[in-house]
């Protein structure tokens, strides 16, 4: 699924937004537009779908990164900290444009007014959305 995002035929760009709605990807896209930095960790990621299992989480996060809509976003060497997470994920400016052209956007907002809702994280959580992150976003 290595199509340039910008220049996907009408066939190529039917497949591709079939492709990003399959309910675990298009679940881990709600998740990373509703976190407040829009760059969760794999924890998080994981914390949030509790009925896939964490080797799913990661086999389609990584699909969503083969196909150019999720970049992995690593903290620099020298800001990483022990017991904190120091790889993110946050779509791609390309991943961006198509999600938008496609209005696969347009929730935004509310996505991210229900994520401060979520009642209960656990203490782990709260950390790993309080560590650092990258600050070229």
């Amino acid at each position: 699924m290595s199509t340039d995002l910008g220049t996907a035929n009408g066939t190529e760009a039917r497949e591709l937004v079939h492709f990003v709605t399959q309910q675990t990807r298009f679940s881990l896209l709600t998740n990373i537009l509703q976190h407040p930095e829009q760059l969760p960790s794999m924890y998080e990621l994981e914390q949030l779908n509790p009925s896939v299992s964490a080797a799913t989480v990661y086999k389609h996060t990584q699909k969503l990164i083969d196909a150019g809509i999720v970049e992995e976003v690593p903290l620099p060497d020298g800001e990483r900290r022990q017991g904190y997470p120091w790889k993110f994920y946050g779509l791609t400016d390309e991943g961006r444009a198509f999600l938008e052209e496609h209005n696969l956007l347009a929730a935004e907002e509310t996505l991210q007014r229900i994520y401060e809702t979520i009642a209960d994280k656990p203490e782990k959580m709260v950390k790993y959305e309080n560590a650092p992150r990258p600050a070229t976003r």
